[in-house]
């Protein structure tokens, strides 16, 4: 099982960038999927994430509004679609599965951040300047 981040970069304050996570060696079923970022120095923390079974989608606080996360099941692709950037959206980001239904709306975010996962990918680096 794999997952691959892309999408990130070097964007201005106010920017967008669509991440990407494909996962390959499993197929999307009922799973809850999402993402995580850690700044430099900061804790890792979850910021979004998708019931794959019922859609419901939950965000952290500070980027409600401004975040989506979509998944295309055909394609086993999850996106992330990140608009109004700002320079504390910073980080590395990367798209953490847990092989169990409704996680995100049963658990919150916090499953995102910690060691509860079934797979985690290795990030992509986003970088927003002001």
């Amino acid at each position: 099982v794999q997952l691959v981040e892309s999408g990130g970069g070097l964007v201005q304050a106010g920017g967008s960038l669509k991440l990407s996570c494909e996962a390959s060696g499993f197929t999307f079923g009922d799973d809850s999927i999402g993402w995580a970022r850690q700044a430099p120095g900061k804790e890792r923390e979850g910021v979004a994430c998708i019931n794959i079974g019922n859609r419901k989608t939950l965000f952290e606080d500070s980027v409600k509004g401004r975040f989506t996360i979509v998944s295309h099941n055909d394609r086993n692709v999850v996106y992330l679609q990140m608009n109004s950037l700002k320079p504390e959206d910073t980080a590395v980001y990367q798209c953490v599965v847990k092989s169990a239904a409704d996680y995100c709306s049963d658990y919150g975010l916090e499953w995102l951040a910690d060691d509860e996962y079934d797979y985690r990918g290795q990030g992509t680096q986003v970088t927003v300047s002001s």
